[in-house]
């Protein structure tokens, strides 16, 4: 039996160690995307009175090139993110003056390392991809504590191999994994969590029938008029903080299609996720509320799965849990590489059989 969880282990990590290294290294990068993103205006204090925030979204949405929405600036990023269609965007400062454009993700580092981190470029299938590599990333953690077990007593922990060779490196990999095994289930459960929908709901279980909690992450559906051809915007940023007094603007997304509504999504306190799950609907003819969806009013399940990507993205726990996630990212990066290098590269070579002579006698 441990033979067998050992060839699997070893096969799967074969084949699988590349992809789980890069999620890794690019996670880590995207981690502190707000120290490197260089860009004017990006350590700004962010501003979310009203009237700032009104002037600014008025004067964005009245830009040229059809813009479909705007992420608000957040603590860590003090720039406004606009949207256009065909990948391009800008970045505003939060008076509304335009700081940066681009026509393409690929003109902006952190734009495709997230697609690349979320959907390796290839939309939904991508998703499933990395969905997959979760799944078998939690089996590596799982059936490696196993494995460690059998061979504990020759621990010792090393940031690097003693040497190049296949033996050091395997020692390497055990005894490395099983110190950052805590780190690596808390981002490749959480990561998993967010891609596939009954693993999370599996995860979620214990805080509440899961039941309730599919259809408490089901947002209902509304359906209005055309698009105003000038949405008071004014109106509806009022009327969203008159409900939520306290939330932060988080993102104000326009119809994707016909029919469709205005939503505003905010971020009461109390949430963790960085965008909140507070919605408030408008319909994009007349500007006025078709309904509201209150994220602390969420059943205990659905709750706990809001709380996956704060947590895997370290955006709650401050410089503690950004430094626990680099270490996880980090730690898989290297586990996955040398994993790789040791399966393919430095495999051990076959032992030769030895050669029977036979000795012929004369007759």
């Amino acid at each position: 039996m441990m033979k067998l969880l050992d060839t699997l282990h070893r096969w799967t990590g074969g084949f699988i160690g590349l992809l789980l290294a890069l999620l890794g290294l690019s996670g880590t990068i995207l981690l502190h995307k707000g120290l490197w993103i260089g860009v004017p205006g990006a350590g700004d204090a962010q501003r979310q009175d009203l009237a700032t925030v009104v002037a600014a979204t008025e004067k964005l949405m009245a830009l040229p090139g059809d813009p479909q929405g705007i992420i608000y600036a957040t603590p860590r990023l003090g720039l406004h993110q606009l949207r256009f269609g065909e990948d391009a965007g800008l970045y505003a400062n939060q008076s509304g003056e335009v700081a940066l454009r681009w026509g393409s993700q690929w003109e902006r580092p952190e734009l495709w390392l997230f697609d690349f981190h979320h959907h390796l470029f290839a939309g939904d299938s991508g998703e499933w991809v990395i969905g997959i590599a979760g799944l078998c990333g939690l089996f590596f953690v799982v059936s490696g504590i196993i494995l460690w077990w059998r061979t504990r007593r020759t621990f010792q922990l090393r940031l690097w191999p003693k040497r190049m060779s296949r033996p050091a490196i395997v020692m390497h990999h055990r005894d490395l994994g099983i110190v950052v095994a805590p780190l690596l289930l808390l981002s490749i459960v959480t990561g998993t969590m967010m891609i596939f929908r009954p693993f999370a709901l599996g995860v979620v279980a214990p805080f509440g029938p899961v039941a309730e909690t599919a259809r408490a992450l089901d947002l209902p559906k509304y359906k209005g008029g055309p698009l105003a051809e000038h949405p008071d915007f004014a109106a509806m940023l009022t009327e969203a903080r008159r409900r939520y007094p306290t939330a932060e603007f988080r993102i104000l997304s326009l119809p994707r299609g016909p029919g469709d509504p205005i939503s505003l999504r905010m971020r009461q306190q109390a949430e963790w996720l960085p965008n909140g799950r507070t919605t408030i609907w408008f319909d994009a003819a007349t500007g006025k509320v078709l309904g509201a969806h209150d994220a602390l009013a969420m059943p205990p399940g659905a709750q706990a799965f809001n709380k996956a990507y704060p947590l895997h993205s370290a955006k709650v726990g401050g410089l503690a849990l950004q430094i626990l996630m680099t270490m996880s990212g980090l730690s898989l990066t290297l586990l996955g590489s040398l994993a790789l290098w040791s399966f393919w590269f430095r495999r051990p070579k076959p032992a030769k059989r030895p050669v029977k002579k036979t000795l012929l006698a004369s007759t």
